[in-house]
């Protein structure tokens, strides 16, 4: 009996692997890879004013906007504000904020970023280092960065003030403030310690609250004469000035005058 042999299909295989590829192709194109999300104008600063000057104040808030493209749902926006190498003065802390949003607001395509952040107001005045970072839901992430200027919301300047004074007469004080919350109110208190009276004397502590020509004042200058009464002991005595602003935040200057009996 004779063997038949079948030769291999050729042309048949080949439209098959044609078919396969053909459709490996379509399965591609219906799964197109998403790009990661992009930021754009990304704008900060001052918050009451919704200012875009990338400068903002101890004691009150950064305003901050951003438009994002997202292909993917927003999984997550991550908000980072830290400073580097500056000097810490009595009485202030370190500032490093983190917070990572997950706002059902957010969690969509192509959402907008709009917040207010709080600033301490015992914190350094200085440059500050800020990043927002944007992850979808496949895990892509973009971030965008840039720097803010933090400054004092009081400032004093020009400060004159005489450093002696004879009992019985008045010493003078000048100087100029600037409150980006307005003037509350601005207080001396002058004290000494260690200082003992001799016969006929009396122990000097002095203390006033100063509003008038002053309250609700951003730009002004404090220019006083305080008293010294005829009877105050001969010494070194300790002042303090402190310019308290509608939002409770406050700036203090301290220094020292001699009172002589003539």
């Amino acid at each position: 009996m004779k063997t038949i042999r079948r030769k291999p299909n050729f042309k048949f295989l080949a439209i098959i692997a044609f078919l396969g590829l053909f459709l490996q192709s379509c399965s591609e194109d219906d799964d197109p890879i998403l790009k990661a999300p992009t930021i754009s104008n990304f704008e900060y600063g001052e918050g009451s004013a919704h200012s875009t000057e990338q400068v903002a104040y101890k004691g009150s808030d950064i305003h901050l906007e951003a438009e994002i493209n997202a292909e993917a749902s927003v999984k997550s926006i991550t908000l980072s504000i830290h400073a580097h190498d500056l000097t810490i003065a009595d009485g202030e802390v370190a500032w490093d904020f983190e917070q990572v949003f997950t706002d059902s607001k957010y969690l969509v395509i192509n959402p907008t970023f709009h917040e207010h952040i709080d600033v301490p107001a015992n914190i350094p005045a200085g440059e500050y280092h800020i990043e927002l970072t944007v992850t979808d839901e496949l895990g892509n992430s973009t971030e965008v960065e840039g720097h803010i200027h933090i400054l004092d919301s009081i400032t004093l300047s020009d400060i004159s003030i005489d450093t002696t004074v004879v009992r019985g007469e008045d010493f003078h004080v000048e100087f100029l403030i600037n409150a980006v919350n307005k003037i509350h109110n601005i207080s001396v208190d002058v004290h000494a310690h260690g200082i003992v009276p001799g016969p006929g004397e009396v122990i000097w502590d002095f203390e006033q609250t100063f509003t008038e020509g002053y309250r609700e004042q951003t730009e002004v200058e404090f220019h006083e004469h305080i008293d010294v009464p005829i009877t105050a002991p001969a010494g070194e005595y300790h002042i303090i000035f402190t310019v308290e602003d509608e939002k409770g935040n406050t700036k203090a200057y301290e220094t020292h005058i001699d009172v002589t009996v003539s």
